[in-house]
């Protein structure tokens, strides 16, 4: 069962850890810090091709032409201007060549992207395991993005997704297939009987994504998927009202808050479920 730590024991955990490989052999101090920061670094080269797929994709362009380019003066970009990160510091958010604005979004899907693979290389070390969360939340990343910005999931990453899943199952089973099918069917299910009842409240894209994940989540952990997701929902949409940045009736989009929940329970579901535990306890 994974441990939740705060943070500065969390980091001390990691440094004890850190002395033996999976084979008990101990090994040096750093051997491990070296390992996040080469996998931190690998997040963000990963996170500046998702921007690229972000941008892209929706737009109907290919991922591989043209070049990365300014989108004001069409100007090619060099090496030094896509550092991850990095660039769009030393730049201060401005294009080298005309100084127009560069969307913060850029840096943010890559520093997110090099969290996501720290988090799973430490919560999921076996190798074997990191790549189906790191491919996992990698194109959560980009779904949410895309919904965010553009009100919309593309089915091809849903059907990814889905088929990505499915491959596990069948190679590397983490449960039962009954339980991913009670998973599929009640994530799928409960947003559709909310968009009948809400006469088109919730989009298409929003159920067939919490269908999939919980395909991969399964049952019962799909009930803290989806309470996850419409807290959170409900959480955001208060704080942007009262930012005065949403109105009562603009639309949220579902999406990302979904993903987020799928995060949360794939890496703290058993602590969740500690705790509920614990909550009851007294009461039976």
């Amino acid at each position: 069962m994974i441990q939740l730590l705060p943070t500065s024991r969390l980091y001390t955990k990691i440094l004890r850890d850190s002395q033996y490989n999976q084979r008990g052999i101990r090994l040096p101090p750093d051997y491990f810090c070296l390992q996040l920061v080469i996998v931190a670094i690998f997040g963000l080269v990963i996170g500046s091709f998702l921007n690229v797929v972000i941008c892209r994709y929706p737009a109907g362009e290919s991922l591989a032409r043209p070049p990365s380019h300014c989108p004001g003066c069409q100007s090619r970009l060099k090496i030094l201007d896509l550092i991850p990160v990095l660039s769009f510091i030393l730049l201060r958010g401005r294009c080298r060549y005309c100084g127009a604005a560069i969307s913060g979004r850029y840096a943010v899907v890559e520093a997110a992207t090099a969290s996501i693979f720290v988090t799973c290389f430490y919560y999921f070390s076996f190798p074997i395991l990191f790549l189906k969360y790191a491919v996992i939340f990698s194109i959560l990343l980009v779904v949410s993005f895309i919904d965010w910005e553009r009100q919309y999931i593309p089915n091809l990453f849903t059907v990814i997704l889905l088929a990505w899943g499915l491959l596990w199952q069948l190679l590397y089973p983490g449960q039962t297939f009954t339980r991913a099918a009670a998973g599929l069917l009640a994530g799928g299910g409960i947003l559709l009987l909310i968009s009948l009842a809400s006469k088109g409240g919730m989009g298409g894209g929003d159920i067939k994504l919490l269908a999939v994940l919980g395909f991969l989540a399964g049952w019962p952990d799909l009930i803290i998927v989806f309470l996850l997701a419409v807290c959170s929902g409900a959480v955001a949409g208060v704080i942007l009202m009262l930012l005065k940045l949403k109105r009562r009736k603009s639309t949220l989009p579902f999406g990302p808050f979904i993903a987020l929940a799928f995060f949360i329970t794939s890496i703290w579901g058993a602590q969740i479920w500690g705790w509920y535990s614990s909550l009851i306890r007294p009461v039976f």
